[in-house]
């Protein structure tokens, strides 16, 4: 009888690899977001917990922008994310996010990465 293999499954950090790939902005640029005020999250991306962040609110600008790069789709990371805000906050908020969603977003933007080097 001959045997079938299947073909090797993706590993659970191939898997999150290619979920935070498609969740990418063709450019930084693209994120549009406000960088003032409150922003009210829909439930598809703050499903549990706190919903609504004000962005003059330094740790809650933090959670919001963590809370996007994990739970968000890609409309809501151009939506509610600003670039300059971005830009400043990524020597910190690199650290705080999973390691498979810091990859791919210093993969694709290699200015987020000089912008950690120059904060150390």
């Amino acid at each position: 009888m001959a045997s079938t293999s299947l073909p090797d499954a993706p590993s659970a950090l191939e898997v999150l690899r290619a979920r935070y790939t498609g969740q990418l902005p063709a450019r930084l640029d693209d994120l549009t977001g406000p960088a003032h005020g409150t922003i009210e999250l829909p439930l598809h991306v703050a499903w549990s917990g706190l919903r609504s962040f004000d962005l003059d609110r330094p740790r809650l600008r933090m959670s919001l922008y963590r809370t996007v790069l994990a739970e968000g789709l890609r409309q809501d990371v151009v939506t509610y994310l600003n670039r300059d805000l971005l830009l400043a906050q990524w020597p910190v908020l690199r650290t705080l996010i999973s390691r498979p969603i810091r990859e791919v977003w210093e993969a694709r933007f290699p200015v987020l990465t000089a912008r950690a080097a120059t904060a150390a």
